[in-house]
């Protein structure tokens, strides 16, 4: 009998991970309370689907995908709310938005037309930077977890400066300290975005150089 593998508990759990992250768009504008619970918890799941697929065996490609577009959605649509709480800034939001979903979109195409099994796979001759960024998984967790925190306080210092802690504001003093890593998450989006065109101009030189060879 064939596996249902939309029924494996990575999966199971990357679904409940979409529900929660519904429910914080639905508070957003209104209950930063409920927004940041569900946000945030549905963000804390997205470490346990990877542990469940190795643990259990349940990798799968659907598995990944879910995963990526779930991160990918949740963050565009916190930043569509902050647009509207902070709509002189609305430019950089936007940007924000396309520069991360093109770069993921392009790598992912990217390493789908190489062969590659995984868009985290990163050979040897890779860009450094890259080799970096998706072979350490320290480094890996710091970038994805600071950029989020930067988005996260940006939304919840519209409601609240947070507790005070030795007299500063806690959610400011997080806000300062992630922006310099959103900032560096930013860049290297960019660079794979960069990376990624480059790479799929070489397959598009490399397949009209064979076409050519056909036909002489």
């Amino acid at each position: 009998m064939a596996e249902n593998i939309f029924l494996f508990v990575p999966n199971l759990i990357g679904y409940a991970r979409i529900l929660l992250a519904i429910i914080s768009f639905y508070y957003m504008p209104t209950d930063y309370v409920k927004a940041s619970f569900c946000y945030l918890l549905s963000g804390f799941l997205d470490a346990f689907d990877g542990h469940a697929a190795r643990l259990l065996n349940q990798g799968t490609k659907f598995g990944a995908m879910l995963d990526q577009l779930t991160d990918r959605c949740a963050t565009m649509c916190l930043l569509v709310t902050l647009s509207c709480f902070y709509p002189k800034w609305m430019l950089f939001f936007q940007l924000s938005m396309a520069i991360d979903i093109a770069s993921h979109w392009i790598h992912q195409l990217a390493a789908l037309m190489q062969g590659k099994t995984s868009h985290k796979f990163i050979d040897a001759s890779a860009n450094p930077v890259l080799r970096i960024y998706y072979t350490s998984r320290p480094v890996l967790f710091i970038m994805c977890a600071g950029n989020e925190l930067f988005y996260s306080m940006l939304y919840l210092i519209h409601f609240t400066p947070g507790p005070m802690v030795f007299g500063f504001s806690l959610v400011n003093l997080i806000l300062k300290i992630s922006t310099p890593i959103a900032i560096v998450k930013t860049l290297i989006s960019i660079l794979q975005l960069f990376i990624a065109c480059v790479n799929i101009g070489i397959i598009d030189t490399n397949e009209r150089a064979i076409e050519a060879r056909k036909k002489k």
